[in-house]
């Protein structure tokens, strides 16, 4: 990797690292591994990559920090007062940085990783947001298990105002990855209205794939993560395990 484009990424990364810390947003071994992985989602996914993970820490923050006051009192709040571990990093990171990795291993493929990356990204934010959000300004909750009245907070629950802030953060990776030009690696030329196509194209699908790993997320809080089968760390991590393999399969299908 060239040293002189690694070296701008580097000083964001330890200043956002040093912020996080001091801002107590995550925990200095949180830090640290956000650095690594996001060094992974630059490798394979360049300035997007890494700005689709800025647009995901900075939007799940917000809306993690949003009326915090009130959902402690709610009893509703992230432990440790909303400050983020180096698993919950990983559960939400973890994915994309492996692909990252994978688009950086398999270069002729790059595209294709590359658009996973957006996938788990769109499918974090938008659990982090439609679960935050959604808990401060829903007003019907409902299980997703048959739709029978739910408890807010639970696992497993839903409304519509987080349902739709929930579209909301998918749409905000997706918006990421289509300013940012998508494809920063490609490696087979096409003109320019095709590479346009693709491009839109592929910020559906992430819209798509972000929203089904929400939904996959709630179906395993009101199932395994319950029955106590499961932690909340291992939801998130297949929630945008399932936003990949869904943007895998409907990139192979459209």
């Amino acid at each position: 990797m060239n040293l002189l484009r690694l070296l701008p990424v580097m000083i964001f990364l330890v200043a956002g690292a040093v912020y996080s810390v001091k801002a107590h947003k995550l925990t200095l071994p949180a830090a640290l591994t956000g650095a690594f992985l996001a060094l992974a989602v630059f490798a394979g996914g360049g300035y997007t990559g890494l700005a689709m993970m800025a647009g995901f820490f900075f939007a799940g923050t917000a809306a993690t920090s949003w009326k915090l006051s009130w959902k402690r009192q709610q009893g509703l709040a992230e432990h440790e007062k909303g400050t983020r571990t180096a698993g919950q990093v990983f559960a939400n990171a973890g994915v994309a940085a492996f692909a990252g990795l994978a688009a950086l291993l398999a270069p002729f493929h790059a595209e294709k990783f590359q658009l996973l990356i957006a996938a788990a990204f769109a499918a974090a934010s938008s659990d982090t947001l439609s679960s935050e959000l959604g808990n401060v300004y829903g007003r019907r909750f409902y299980s997703i298990i048959g739709f029978g009245k739910g408890e807010r907070g639970r696992d497993g629950v839903i409304s519509l105002e987080g349902s739709l802030c929930g579209l909301a953060g998918a749409v905000l990776i997706a918006g990421i990855y289509l300013a940012g030009g998508g494809l920063e690696n490609i490696f087979c030329p096409r003109n320019h209205f095709s590479a346009w196509t693709f491009r839109f194209k592929f910020t559906g699908i992430i819209v798509v794939a972000g929203i089904t790993g929400n939904i996959v997320d709630s179906l395993l809080g009101a199932t395994w993560e319950r029955k106590q089968y499961i932690g909340n760390n291992a939801v998130n991590l297949l929630n945008t395990a399932a936003a990949a393999l869904c943007a895998w399969l409907l990139n192979g299908i459209l």
